[in-house]
């Protein structure tokens, strides 16, 4: 039966520390440079509805690494709903490749492929998720801080899709996450609900406000992301004048612990949600997380994909 990953929420405790334990083994042999193909001549296709550094590469590396190959299709050459139906795109594209990454604005699509599919379909980025950008994050804060249950994070911005995300997987590994944003820019209420019940049973607390300096006081990690997302250019004045105050400064850094981390999943907007002293100063592991958004990928890979 084949297995996709379209939202933390679906996945256990267990599955998310079995990928972070196989992220681990893949980092470890890509540094000693010990060969590691474990997907030889798999296929994997990318549809990407958005533009992207990370996830394209990251994926496209991994692909190669794992002795197989990715390919690219940009928003023109396949138009998802447009040109021919979901439907009718996964049932082809399951007789051809064997896994597909989906980065899409309308979080619906990814899970229309996942349904019609006969192959693994990953969620590479919707509008409500963002699940392999939050599970290297936890993987990055692992590797970091060794246990992540207890750990107090700060997510200071726009409660979108990233956000979403770090909710699920907070309630997942026990993590105490407070969320602080803009009146009017809260997460979604949905996401808030259904990850507060999965937080009961790992003792995670999970806390939307409105007031970053109380978010930030006392913190182990201070996490942003843009003010302005993809699909919401239109939005970008009205939205940079409305999260004035929450910008990740060294004034938010002094607030938390001495030894706070500061995460960011990029790209970044400096001088608006961080600036240039938070990002490239000690406290910064945003590199760290870029990176890993390799290693966790592979073993997302390597598990969905292995025979």
């Amino acid at each position: 039966m084949k297995r996709d990953l379209i939202s933390i929420r679906d996945l256990t405790r267990g599955e998310i520390e079995g990928f972070f334990d196989l992220a681990t083994d893949l980092k470890q042999r890509l540094h000693q440079q010990i060969p590691h193909p474990l997907l030889p001549a798999r296929t994997l296709a990318l549809i990407f509805e958005k533009p992207s550094l990370r996830t394209r590469v990251t994926f496209e590396v991994a692909m190669t690494q794992l002795g197989g190959h990715a390919i690219y299709l940009a928003p023109q050459d396949i138009r998802l709903g447009a040109r021919e139906t979901v439907e009718d795109a996964a049932k082809n594209l399951s007789r051809w490749v064997d896994g597909i990454v989906a980065r899409t604005f309308n979080h619906a699509t990814v899970e229309q492929l996942a349904q019609h599919a006969t192959v693994p379909v990953i969620n590479g980025l919707t509008d409500l998720t963002h699940p392999c950008q939050a599970l290297s994050d936890l993987f990055t804060l692992k590797e970091k801080r060794g246990n992540l249950a207890g750990l107090r994070v700060a997510f200071i911005g726009d409660g979108n899709n990233v956000c979403h995300s770090w909710l699920y997987g907070a309630a997942k590994m026990g993590i105490h996450l407070t969320v602080a944003c803009p009146k009017g820019y809260a997460p979604n209420r949905d996401v808030v609900a259904k990850a507060r019940e999965e937080a009961a049973a790992t003792r995670a607390r999970l806390e939307v406000i409105h007031d970053p300096v109380r978010a930030s006081e006392g913190a182990d990690v201070l996490y942003t992301d843009v003010w302005v997302s993809m699909g919401q250019e239109d939005e970008g004045s009205r939205r940079k004048q409305e999260f004035q105050g929450f910008q990740v400064n060294q004034a938010l850094v002094d607030l938390a612990q001495e030894d706070v981390l500061v995460m960011h999943c990029l790209p970044a907007h400096r001088g608006e949600e961080i600036t240039d002293e938070v990002m490239d100063g000690p406290h910064s592991i945003i590199l760290d997380q870029a990176e890993n958004r390799l290693h966790v990928q592979k073993a997302i890979l390597a598990a969905l994909l292995g025979r």
